[in-house]
């Protein structure tokens, strides 16, 4: 039989940097990172729109993406391997949720927990969100939230940056399905193999993302997640800009920002949950007329393409699900991001990292995300959702 010290299940963002966080620590036994798919084709970090913020209304939140910025900034130094730079393509033109006259309010109160926490946020005019986007469309707002440093980079590049570093140190990296989590008498003892064969360890992480929920009910420790459809689109326009974009968020939740010359755009539908890739040029139809009106250049545009990818959805209070589970000693969980998995991977890799090897957390207290938070009532309530 085959044996680790600590296996984790899916080489995503999540997985590579708890991976790579272990050995940063220290902690020298045996770690295997089970990955069925090579490509990542379909994996949920690929298929990421990038984006990254700091303009959350919760404190674990702010200070998981406020760490993770440090990280992102100096990531492609740091991360270099053999001389050759970990380019993820950050770029901050900065993020930017537009409001209405009703919203401001609560805007208002998550400037303030923001600028508190160190956030560089800001709540801009009318006149001042047309310095930042000249063409924008005002009539019906009455202002934004927007920080400078926020903005969007290339998730596939930073998954590699860890991943890479992560074998340099000696993980293990396994194409392999994991079909089963195994325990007994309420501890951990490994998983089963797509094959049939079973591989063992006494700590196990579930950071398989969307298929992640799955694994943990068959376990018999569920947990409220489901896999959820997004789907993107690139567009070209026939009048161009006057200024790269912000990742801007629509008061109807549309969102679009620049890709080089093009524009992405998106819109969290509704959509039943499931395992669903395809993809829908007939439902762009949906969101264009509120991108035509919020800026008139986006009245005459070529669809190019697009993708859909998956949210691991947290059905109970759209926030991350991280540390051991309660019922089952030696399987952890970092999973449930909702869409903001990729903002949160370094801090959230290295609390889990603390956590499994030195028994809690010391750089960032992740514990109101914590498992036991369904059952203690104790939610962790986001407004800044999309």
């Amino acid at each position: 039989m085959n044996k680790s010290d600590i296996i984790i299940v899916g080489g995503g963002v999540m997985g590579s940097s708890t991976a790579y966080s272990l050995r940063k620590l220290g902690f020298n036994g045996s770690i295997t990172v089970f990955e069925k798919d090579p490509t990542y084709e379909y994996s949920s970090t690929a298929r990421s729109a990038g984006g990254f913020r700091q303009l959350y209304s919760t404190a674990v939140n702010i200070t998981l993406s406020r760490y993770s910025l440090g990280i992102y900034k100096t990531f492609a130094e740091d991360m270099a391997l053999d001389g050759e730079k970990a380019e993820i393509d950050f770029k901050q033109p900065g993020y930017l949720f537009l409001a209405t006259e009703r919203m401001m309010p609560a805007y208002e109160k998550q400037l303030a927990l923001q600028q508190s926490l160190g956030v560089p946020s800001e709540l801009l005019s009318q006149s001042e969100l047309k310095g930042l986007i000249p063409e924008l469309e005002t009539g019906d707002l009455a202002g934004g939230l927007f920080c400078k440093e926020d903005g969007y980079l290339d998730p596939y590049s930073v998954m590699q940056g860890y991943r890479r570093q992560a074998q340099r140190l000696g993980v293990v990296y396994e194409t392999a399905e994991v079909v089963q989590l195994l325990s007994e008498s309420g501890r951990m003892t490994g998983v089963q193999l797509a094959d049939g064969s079973v591989h063992a360890a006494p700590v196990v992480v579930n950071c398989a993302g969307a298929w992640g929920a799955a694994l943990s009910e068959q376990l018999g420790v569920p947990l409220p997640v489901v896999p959820l459809k997004r789907q993107m689109y690139v567009f070209d326009t026939a009048k161009k800009l006057e200024k790269m974009l912000p990742l801007t968020i629509d008061p109807t939740g549309v969102y679009f920002r620049h890709e080089m010359e093009k524009v992405v755009a998106g819109f969290s539908d509704d959509v039943k949950p499931g395992i669903d890739f395809s993809w829908k040029r007939s439902a762009f139809e949906d969101l264009w007329p509120t991108l035509a009106h919020r800026v008139p250049n986006f009245e005459q545009l070529k669809l190019e393409t697009g993708w859909a990818g998956l949210y691991d959805h947290n059905t109970a209070d759209q926030n991350a699900i991280i540390g051991e589970h309660p019922l089952r000693g030696g399987y952890y969980v970092a999973i449930g991001f909702s869409g903001h998995g990729m903002q949160q991977a370094p801090g959230v890799g290295l609390g889990l990292a603390e956590l499994i090897y030195k028994g809690k957390y010391e750089t960032l207290d992740l514990s109101p995300l914590r498992v036991s938070r369904f059952a203690d009532n104790d939610l962790v309530l986001e407004d800044a959702i999309v």
